[in-house]
């Protein structure tokens, strides 16, 4: 996959792995629809992207809340119309929950659930009928090592993160014969605000950033991978540069000592 002149629309392209992926396929020639609920921000991304040498007309902000399944089809006729049509979408608005499961609102499992698979899964559906017609497209979720591990104080987020590993690998095999190509993106431990904004039990933010992400990889040499991973069309890329990496292969092989290393490991 090349991405010169490549339409590509990512969610969640204010901070973190969204803003970093956007900067790195800017460069390789992409044309981006930018979104995320703070249009500040997304303003923000796309005037260091022009001022990194991309042209005004290669870049299209189009916030909205994820949330909103109403207001979806308007979304999406928004992002179609701004370039003429589209190949790629990357799912990548996401949060975060750092909690003991019996601390846990149950509110708060239900909007961890609804951010990160039920809005990508409401998008990717709107996405579907118009790749089947044009006849190709590539779909790309940021799921996470959560979704394959379980972790302590992140029960709501690795339900939520296996749900979207089960739901895109069971439509890679659905869309494969519409030339449609479905991408799950695996993070490790990436140096972004995801700690600070996760949830704790009661719903308000959790405030600060943990040692493990503060010591993660850096965003933009993850998005340089991730980018890699798209180029080589690899249908998941693991993404990351801590144990935690080793522990999706450990899986495999002994998941008896997965399950006791999570049980040790320092809760944070």
């Amino acid at each position: 996959m090349k991405f010169d002149h490549q339409i590509v629309w990512i969610t969640g392209a204010s901070s973190g792995i969204g803003e970093a992926l956007a900067k790195v396929l800017a460069k390789r020639g992409a044309r981006l629809i930018l979104s995320a609920r703070r249009e500040a921000e997304l303003k923000r991304v796309r005037d260091e992207i022009m001022a990194a040498g991309t042209k005004a007309d290669a870049l299209f902000i189009l916030p909205f809340d994820a949330l909103d399944e109403a207001a979806l089809d308007d979304v999406v006729a928004q992002a179609v119309a701004a370039f003429g049509h589209l190949d790629m979408l990357i799912n990548n608005a996401g949060i975060s929950q750092r909690s003991l499961a019996i601390e846990t609102d149950m509110a708060v499992y239900r909007a961890v659930m609804e951010l990160d698979f039920f809005a990508p899964v409401a998008l990717t559906k709107k996405l579907l009928p118009i790749f089947i017609r044009q006849g190709h497209g590539h779909i790309a979720v940021t799921a996470s090592v959560a979704g394959k591990i379980g972790a302590q104080l992140r029960t709501g987020y690795c339900a939520a993160k296996h749900a979207v590993m089960g739901f895109f690998d069971a439509l890679r095999a659905e869309v494969a014969s519409h030339n449609i190509k479905v991408t799950t993106i695996v993070p490790g431990f990436i140096n972004t605000n995801i700690s600070k904004f996760a949830l704790k039990g009661d719903g308000s933010a959790h405030g600060r950033q943990t040692a493990s992400i503060a010591g993660g990889m850096d965003a933009m040499a993850a998005a340089e991978v991730i980018a890699r991973g798209f180029e080589r069309g690899l249908p998941e890329i693991a993404v990351g540069q801590g144990r935690e990496m080793k522990a999706l292969w450990l899986k495999r092989l002994a998941p008896r000592a997965v399950f006791a290393l999570s049980a040790k490991m320092r809760a944070e």
